[in-house]
């Protein structure tokens, strides 16, 4: 006789704490840092958005606004699930590389350098700010310097007793509730933090920022600003130039000289004077042009372009031929001591280039370097002011400090070799050079082929070295933009952009850096491909 089965007992349903709990902690440690991290990503787009929608820069802020929305789609959705693992890459490459190509090839359509930096209308507000004078008669207004989130600005009592306060943006305007202080200049302004007297006297670096501040008087340039001398009090100054906008004109009122404005970003006069400030426009191709038709410039960028194939292709052959040979001696079982000389020959390797670059200028100076007094008899040889030594010198320098890599690279690659084939090609009767040249040669190109290729485009564009060792120099005389006889390509665009001091033209250095890029990339990619043929050897 079978016995009943005991009836089951239904669990009691979870209390609603209960479920809560359950499936907060089905979550997972997982989902919460995701949060935190989506999180902050958001916080940081919707500051980059509202500081784009500030500056009125419409690109950057859709561009923002989109990849906050994509970010957020494929991080809360189970679909994409390769997205998540790829967008954290593609967004770096977008940011970190296309839009900085996108951006220059941007500028290398335009003519933005010296005297044509900013919009037409900050070019508008330099122009009156560098003709500015007392208004006659302005009266002296007690006066406060205020700071807003960061932003400096004045309160002022005009001549009714009521204070008016306003910012480089933003034009005077009545502040209600505002009190006065003892000496008659605002002491409470709603809205802002007046800053304290001890404090504007006692910081140089804001008593400067505060003479260079000027707020308007109204949104109309030509009514003047305030402007104060010793951050107690101020007075209205405006410009002896006058700005009319519909007819694009800037007159001077002391002369009678008007100045339009052109298609190209300047103001100028009937007798082709012009002002000091302009605004970047697309000039289309004059940059590209300038390159090639400038006689001057075309005639010294086409001897800085020999000069940088010439200096990277013998870099990067010497240094491999000098790493290699070193690697094969060190190779060699019968040398004593291996370990301990192979760690001195990579001693360079380790040392930072532009201190090794900075040496080196000391040990080839002409009157007391090491390099005459010890080589060459205490002779005065003009290393650093002869083109041609300089050149040598330079390539020396850069020799000495690559050689440790191809030293390391070889060794390694010498080690791996099939001993099998060598030894047969021994037995065969292949002597050392016949080995090396039908053997090891190749197949140590194999490997070493694409460190090749990019070790000439490091050299291509090695700044550190021609900066620090002689700053290309020796000049070239009559060159444009101060280039020298070791500048090569990037140094020369770093010239030309006028970083270093003097004139700047980032439009042509721009331009100039498109056809780098585009000079080793062709040449990379050929490269590349003529590297599959030494396949065979495999």
């Amino acid at each position: 006789m079978s016995t009943p089965a005991a009836p089951v007992q239904e669990k009691p349903a979870p209390s609603p704490r209960e479920s809560h709990a359950r499936s907060f902690r089905g979550l997972g440690w997982g989902f919460l840092v995701k949060l935190l991290l989506m999180a902050l990503i958001n916080a940081f787009g919707i500051v980059t958005a509202i500081a784009a929608w500030r500056v009125e820069s419409w690109i950057v802020l859709g561009a923002i606004v989109v990849l906050v929305v994509i970010a957020d789609w494929v991080y809360f959705t189970k679909k994409a699930l390769p997205l998540k693992y790829l967008l954290p890459g593609l967004v770096f490459l977008l940011v970190f590389q296309v839009f900085i190509f996108g951006y220059t090839a941007y500028i290398a359509f335009t003519n933005y350098g010296t005297g044509h930096i900013g919009t037409q209308e900050q070019a508008v507000e330099a122009a009156l700010i560098q003709g500015e004078r007392r208004v006659e008669g302005s009266p002296t207004y007690p006066l406060s310097v205020v700071e807003r989130g960061g932003e400096l600005g004045f309160a002022i009592v005009d001549e009714d007793g009521d204070v008016q306060v306003g910012s480089a943006l933003e034009p005077l305007s009545e502040a209600s509730g505002a009190s006065l202080g003892s000496g008659g200049a605002p002491e409470e302004v709603p809205g802002w933090t007046v800053v304290p007297r001890a404090t504007v006297l006692s910081d140089t670096a804001l008593q400067a920022e505060i003479a260079e501040l000027r707020v308007p008087v109204s949104d109309d340039p030509n009514d003047g600003s305030v402007r104060t001398r010793d951050g107690s009090s101020g007075a209205v100054y405006e410009s002896t130039l006058v700005w009319d906008a519909e007819a694009q004109t800037i007159t001077d009122t002391t002369t009678g000289t008007v100045y339009t404005a052109t298609d190209r970003g300047s103001f100028v006069a009937e007798d082709g004077t012009a002002l000091p400030a302009g605004w970047y426009v697309n000039v289309g191709f004059e940059n590209f042009l300038r390159l090639f038709t400038d006689p001057a410039l075309a005639s010294t960028l086409g001897s800085v372009t020999v000069w940088t194939f010439a200096f990277a292709i013998l870099s990067v052959v010497l240094s491999f031929a000098v790493g290699l040979g070193l690697a094969i001696v060190y190779n060699d079982p019968r040398v004593k001591g291996r370990r301990v000389l192979r760690a001195l020959f990579i001693l360079p390797y380790a040392f930072p280039a532009f201190m090794a670059a900075l040496l080196f200028r000391g040990m080839f100076n002409a009157e007391f370097g090491v390099i005459n007094d010890l080589f060459f008899f205490g002779q005065q040889i003009n290393w650093l002011g002869d083109p041609w030594l300089t050149r040598a010198a330079v390539i020396f320098v850069n020799v000495w400090l690559s050689y440790p890599y191809w030293f390391l690279v070889c060794t390694g690659a010498l080690q791996s070799l099939p001993s099998d084939t060598l030894e047969a090609a021994e037995i065969d009767g292949a002597n050392k050079w016949q080995r090396f040249r039908a053997i090891v040669l190749p197949l140590l190109l194999v490997s070493t082929a694409p460190l090749l290729i990019a070790s000439f485009a490091v050299a291509f564009n090695n700044f550190t070295v021609i900066y620090t060792f002689n700053n290309g120099g020796p000049a070239i005389a009559g060159a444009p933009y101060a280039l020298g006889s070791t500048d090569i390509l990037v140094s020369a665009i770093y010239d030309v952009s006028g970083v270093s001091g003097g004139a700047s033209d980032y439009g042509l250095a721009s331009a100039l850096s498109i056809i780098a890029f585009i000079v080793v990339g062709v040449i990379s990619a050929l490269s590349f491909r003529q590297t599959r043929k030494l396949e065979e050897y495999q």
